[in-house]
């Protein structure tokens, strides 16, 4: 999966339409109290919709017609989301940190498992790379991360992910790192070991053209790129 991606500040039906351009697309899940992996990017619903409600602790009938601020698109189920989609163009899946992470792992396999399309999974937190590594090996996966400056973590788990030593056991098929902690040492290391590597998220031309230059490709978002890379 090396086409460029666009991340999408919330998947909806309408903002999933910029496939039109070729570009393949992001898709940020989470996993509900009930088992239902939602496109959201957020744990909580009220950044997005104004109502306070933890996603990891509530079920699709108490969510599903609630609506995205100023819109009047709702939050959809993954599987609703690739029907929709139909293999017009690539499928990054993020798997969100929240939640029970092992169940959010085997439900999304359970899934994408059997869609005919390329598609592959990344997440920010190594165990569920491992669990993919363990248990769908056919599925591309992928290492998120960055320095997390402005991250909660301790010291400690913020240096074992910026220096992406838990590839050594997730031996994830691609990084996908914060451009505005690139270029870096450790991801170079990687790029040496023919791992390929993305960079999130591109916000102008000028940064989508150095990570196409300097490493593979990258997610962007808030602007249309000028050609899609092939």
């Amino acid at each position: 999966m090396c086409g460029v991606d666009i991340v999408l500040k919330d998947t909806t039906y309408p903002a999933i339409e910029a496939i039109k351009y070729g570009f393949g697309i992001e898709l940020d899940t989470n996993i509900l109290k009930d088992g239902t992996v939602v496109c959201f990017h957020d744990r909580n619903l009220k950044r997005m919709c104004g109502v306070d409600i933890v996603l990891k602790d509530t079920t699709y009938p108490a969510i599903e017609a609630i609506k995205i601020k100023d819109s009047d698109e709702t939050i959809l189920k993954l599987e609703d989301v690739l029907t929709y989609i139909n293999g017009r163009v690539p499928v990054m899946i993020e798997l969100k940190p929240f939640g029970k992470k092992r169940r959010h792992a085997k439900t999304v396999y359970q899934i994408i498992k059997d869609y005919p399309y390329p598609i592959s999974v990344q997440s920010y937190n190594p165990y569920i790379i491992l669990w993919f590594k363990h248990h769908a090996k056919e599925i591309t996966r992928g290492q998120i991360s960055e320095f997390f400056r402005n991250d909660s973590l301790p010291n400690l788990s913020k240096w074992l992910m910026r220096s992406l030593l838990t590839n050594q056991l997730t031996k994830p098929h691609f990084i996908n790192y914060g451009i505005m902690d690139l270029p870096n040492k450790y991801v170079d290391k990687q790029k040496k070991k023919g791992v390929i590597i993305f960079g999130y998220a591109a916000k102008n031309q000028k940064q989508l053209d150095f990570m196409r230059k300097q490493y593979d490709n990258a997610v962007f978002e808030d602007f249309m790129p000028k050609q899609r890379k092939v």
